[in-house]
């Protein structure tokens, strides 16, 4: 190293908070990528991924205070972000001294916002983090370098400052393997297997409204080489004991030689190891998921959006209903577990149309459906879209989870929407689904009957506790 010293970095995906509806546990592979490339340097590296060990903001404090950083790291998503501002404080309050620094999608686009509101944080790092915060790390303790590092969002004597943005690392193959030595991997387990996460490509050449990927990524969408991709897979089943992988890609399909060479590879090594993945539909073909299945794929997830090409065509998706029924036929044609995503209360959503959304799931039969709510996440189109109608949106973003109505609609009252998701998911998870996926062989069938069938349970539970509340 050229600079003055080793640093040491804590890096942190926050806490739950206690009633939060965003309560998923995932292997989060951005850190793991940040310690890889901070560690390859020479900086000393801890991790504390807080919903994985059960870890609430006391534990944190505690764990930052005895291991005394000089950067504290923290990662956070749109929904995640009160708990990340609570762990800003934390850190601060034992670690006065260490640069408590905000990342990710929840930190990217609220840069400002975030350093105006909140003491705590000194520093956001604006899309991708490796390369920024391998400088940040360099010498955190010198004010005056800050200047010079461009992606970084921080407070100046008189103002906010915001240097130019970081181009994307353009040559993906050059990263060092995610650091997973620092995560506990047991704790990754879906029904028993343990699941590991792998990316292959980094941002989306599309530009749907609702999705802030593209800016994340500055319209940038790069590629792995199959070769860089198989050795990781292997790597992650002969030294981590992966018994399933998880692509992390936005689009594993785009490339077509690429999909096939990986998922001959993947056959010539013998890998013999469950995957899903997650695509479009314009982007697969019959012959393209034959392949993935015959390479071990077993879920394959599309966000097909909506049963309303008109509100399709108003999402930018550039996608047809046709397209969606083709992709869908074939998955299930191949034997792959197919998973889809819908959006309702998108502006210009109306009853009609969402009552073609919910048609269209039951004409095409999915193994799953995620009945998502249209959110306006900052950074974002859709939001811009909501700013110019005038219409209210909250600012709780422990809510801007795809589950709860978070603007006004004159036309789709937040209610309605609510009780069109709840009634759907009960209807969609019925005694019928949990024996039909139960008779199926794929493992992702069987997993799905477990969730369908806890789902049945809770709802069972939750109709006593009611009614015993009325009774008394």
């Amino acid at each position: 190293m050229t600079e003055k010293k080793r640093a040491k970095v804590a890096l942190v995906n926050s806490p739950i908070l206690e009633g939060a509806s965003w309560h998923e546990i995932y292997l989060p592979i951005n850190l793991a990528y940040l310690a890889a490339v901070l560690e390859e340097k020479g900086h000393d590296i801890m991790v504390l991924d807080c919903p994985a060990l059960q870890m609430d903001h006391t534990k944190l404090k505690a764990k930052l205070a005895s291991y005394d950083p000089d950067v504290v790291g923290i990662s956070t998503m749109t929904p995640t972000l009160p708990s990340a501002l609570l762990a800003a404080r934390a850190a601060k309050e034992v670690c006065p001294n260490a640069k408590v620094v905000l990342g990710g999608l929840g930190a990217t686009f609220l840069d400002k916002q975030i350093l105006n509101a909140e003491p705590a944080v000194d520093i956001i790092v604006r899309g991708e983090g490796e390369q920024t915060m391998l400088e940040l790390a360099q010498n955190p303790s010198d004010p005056k370098r800050l200047h010079k590092i461009d992606g970084i969002t921080f407070r100046g004597e008189k103002q906010i400052i915001r240097t130019p943005d970081r181009p994307c690392t353009q040559n993906l193959d050059e990263l060092p393997r995610p650091a997973y030595k620092h995560f506990p991997l047991e704790k990754y387990r879906l029904f028993g297997r343990k699941v590991l996460p792998i990316a292959t490509s980094r941002g989306c050449p599309f530009n749907c409204s609702f999705c802030v990927t593209p800016r994340m990524f500055h319209h940038t969408f790069r590629m792995r080489s199959p070769k860089n991709v198989v050795d990781e897979l292997e790597w992650l089943r002969n030294v981590h004991g992966a018994e399933a992988f998880s692509f992390y890609d936005d689009m594993l399909t785009y490339d077509k030689r690429r999909v096939y060479e990986i998922c001959d590879g993947i056959k010539s090594r013998k890998l013999d190891l469950p995957w899903d993945c997650q695509s479009r539909v314009d982007t697969v073909s019959r012959e393209m998921v034959f392949k993935m299945k015959e390479a071990g794929c077993q879920e394959l997830f599309y966000g097909v959006e909506t049963g309303s090409q008109q509100i399709l065509d108003t999402m930018g998706k550039k996608t047809s209903i046709e397209q969606n029924e083709k992709a869908i036929k074939w998955a299930k044609e191949a034997g792959i577990f197919v998973a889809i995503s819908v959006v309702i209360g998108y502006p210009g959503e109306t009853r009609h149309s969402i009552k073609q959304t919910l048609d269209f799931i039951r004409r095409v039969k999915p193994d799953d459906a995620f009945l998502c709510v249209a959110t306006p996440s900052p950074g974002s189109e859709l939001a811009n879209i909501i700013r110019k109608k005038g219409w209210k949106m909250s600012s709780d973003l422990s809510l801007y989870d795809l589950a709860n109505p978070v603007f006004e609609n004159p036309e789709l009252p937040a209610e309605e929407i609510t009780k069109i998701r709840r009634e759907f998911c009960n209807s969609f998870y019925s005694p019928g689904y949990v024996v039909r996926q139960l008779l199926r062989r794929n493992s992702y069938c069987r997993i799905m009957a477990r969730a369908a069938l806890n789902h049945l349970l809770w709802r069972a539970k939750s109709a006593v506790i009611h009614r015993g509340k009325i009774s008394k």
